[in-house]
């Protein structure tokens, strides 16, 4: 995340504003974060953004994801799924995914924007229960410790809590367990 580059141009009447770039060129915003992964203003503290990129076990990931959902960071486990999805193999890639559109659902809904909330729950579920249902066959599906059946199940519950009660959630509290 170094350097700046200028966007050119004008948005909305406003006039041209700088973008974070990293060092490759490419928009990468270094704006701090909260744990729900809005940004904040430049030289506020947030909280240590996930590094991009990373490349770990499956089990790693799950350990990882799992410990900042516990602390009530969604966002940032999405960012550790969204590592899996892109290095995995091809054969994993909709498991990572659909894990990672759960932590971003929960992020939404802890957020306040409910119906996006609703909506990336119940995509996440559909999307891990296709991707246990051709990788193992019928019946539980399970990966890498992960039972997820019980995952599409608190998602489906939690969209469902959303609609219902039209209040954002705690997104501490509301975590999954992933395994």
């Amino acid at each position: 995340m170094d350097g700046l580059g200028s966007t050119g141009g004008t948005s909305g009447g406003r006039p041209a504003e700088t973008r974070d770039r990293d060092g490759e060129g490419r928009a990468r915003n270094a704006r701090p974060r909260d744990g729900l992964g809005r940004p904040l203003p430049y030289g506020t503290a947030g909280v240590e953004r996930q590094p991009e990129g990373v490349v770990r076990t499956p089990a790693e990931t799950v350990v990882e994801a799992q410990a900042l959902l516990d602390a009530g960071k969604p966002f940032h486990a999405h960012e550790v799924f969204e590592d899996a999805w892109k290095s995995g193999p091809e054969s994993e890639r909709a498991l990572w995914r659909g894990l990672a559109q759960l932590a971003v659902g929960l992020t939404h809904a802890a957020r306040g924007n409910l119906a996006g909330g609703a909506r990336l729950l119940r995509r996440g579920a559909g999307a891990v229960e296709e991707w246990a249902a051709k990788a193992a066959g019928p019946g539980p599906g399970r990966a890498y410790g992960m039972d997820l059946a019980g995952l599409a199940g608190w998602a489906r519950e939690l969209a469902d809590t959303v609609e219902r009660t039209g209040a954002a959630v705690d997104a501490r509290t509301r975590a999954p367990r992933l395994r």
